[in-house]
């Protein structure tokens, strides 16, 4: 692998953005399930949100309402989610019931993985995915693609 030129800008950070229909009330749903917490959000005077922020864990998530007059459109509208947030957490269970319990839909239940996680697959309300994921055992990559192949034959 190259390395990039040292004139070149960097990347500092990353944050998962995604796009709701009724984002006050994901807002909410985010903060009951995953205990976010709110940093701000700004609000139009019809009550659309344009843009929050929530911290959930160690990441900051970005969100905002649907806006279709810029195609700006949630995995409602559009039909399907191309993406999921994957969080790794102590207990996969534990966060999958949470989930549930405040009106996600399991799309993979809880299983074990041949690469060493327990995970599941959840999607809330608004029709975004999120897989919840803990360690069940250390895996090396090359026993990973060993166990990945066997599935195969």
């Amino acid at each position: 692998m190259t390395a990039a030129p040292k004139d070149v800008n960097r990347i500092s950070e990353a944050y998962p953005y995604i796009r709701c229909k009724g984002a006050a009330e994901a807002i909410q749903y985010y903060i009951k399930v995953f205990d976010a917490k709110e940093r701000f959000r700004l609000v139009e005077p019809d009550g659309r949100v344009g843009h929050a922020e929530l911290e959930i864990g160690p990441i900051v998530l970005m969100l905002s309402d649907e806006y279709p007059e810029m195609n700006i459109l949630s995995p409602l509208s559009i039909g399907g989610c191309s993406a999921a947030l994957h969080l790794h957490v102590d207990n996969a269970d534990d966060f999958a019931e949470r989930a549930i319990a405040a009106g996600a839909t399991m799309v993979n239940p809880p299983t074990d993985y041949f690469y060493g996680e327990r995970s599941c697959k959840v999607r809330d309300p608004w029709g975004h995915e999120w897989m919840f994921g803990h360690e069940i055992e250390k895996v090396s990559h090359e026993e990973m693609q060993r166990r990945y192949d066997a599935m195969f034959k």
